[in-house]
């Protein structure tokens, strides 16, 4: 069992609005594929950012903080379409690679309170995954008991789901070949990432607008998943070098490991 992300900078020109990057989905489309036609049984759910379609609006809106105005609540209305009309990008790539993926958009199944995913409507996808079919989820809006609404982000949901699932390995395919020890980047990308790496490293946040927390937040979410569930294999690697995705899901030990404490 894989749960694969592939980053908004990644799949997206995140200084432009709304802007796909098409020949990129297609070519990671087509190596999720190939890795699929090679490993049979391999068990793979995947989940996408929002880059520069859901981000934007959302620091437009303010919806991360919550929806209690009308106008807010248009604002979480415009959040979700623009992440909606990436998510159509992402499957429409990955139908052309004839993979059999089907959305679950976390809007409609999950439920947050103060900002926190508390709720997630787990087994239509894990019957999905029983049937061999591909899920995708995303970053999304969603309604809070607490705020009114607020942001899921993918690794929320992956989160919520690896407690149940139980990945093997989770795979972070951004822009980047990994994490740096200072940020902006110099030198060679960290190989491993731990705990106790913190005090002396500068990681940074995204240059653009990133409302779920950029590089630093993957590699604190992806720090906590390793602590609670040992064994599974954290990594952050470059999805923007051709092949390198199949060759991650495949096995090979690209980019940043994100570890625990041990």
């Amino acid at each position: 069992m894989i749960f694969l992300k592939l980053g908004g900078s990644l799949i997206t020109d995140k200084a432009r609005p709304e802007t796909a990057r098409l020949d990129v989905l297609a070519r990671l489309a087509l190596e999720i594929a190939e890795a699929r036609a090679e490993l049979p049984n391999l068990r793979l759910l995947l989940g996408h950012g929002s880059g520069s379609f859901g981000h934007p609006e959302a620091a437009r809106h303010g919806t991360r903080a919550g929806a209690h105005t009308p106008e807010d609540w248009i604002g979480f209305q415009k959040v979700w379409w623009a992440a909606h009309r990436l998510n159509r990008h992402v499957i429409d790539a990955l139908l052309q690679a004839g993979l059999p993926a089907v959305s679950f958009p976390p809007a409609s199944h999950a439920l947050c309170e103060g900002g926190e995913l508390v709720e997630l409507a787990t087994e239509p996808i894990t019957r999905a995954l029983e049937a061999g079919l591909l899920p995708v989820t995303q970053g999304d809006v969603a309604f809070d008991r607490t705020w009114g609404a607020t942001i899921v982000s993918t690794e929320q949901v992956m989160g919520h789901l690896a407690r149940l699932l139980r990945p093997a390995r989770v795979l972070l395919a951004g822009a980047e070949p990994g994490v740096y020890a200072r940020f902006p980047a110099a030198g060679a990308p960290m190989q491993e990432l731990r705990d106790r790496d913190l005090a002396g490293v500068s990681i940074g946040s995204a240059a653009e607008a990133d409302v779920t927390g950029g590089m630093a937040g993957k590699v604190a979410w992806g720090l906590r998943l390793a602590a609670e569930l040992p064994g599974t294999e954290v990594r952050i690697f470059s999805g923007a070098v051709a092949g390198n995705l199949r060759a991650a899901l495949e096995g090979a030990p690209l980019g940043t490991l994100i570890a625990g404490s041990a």
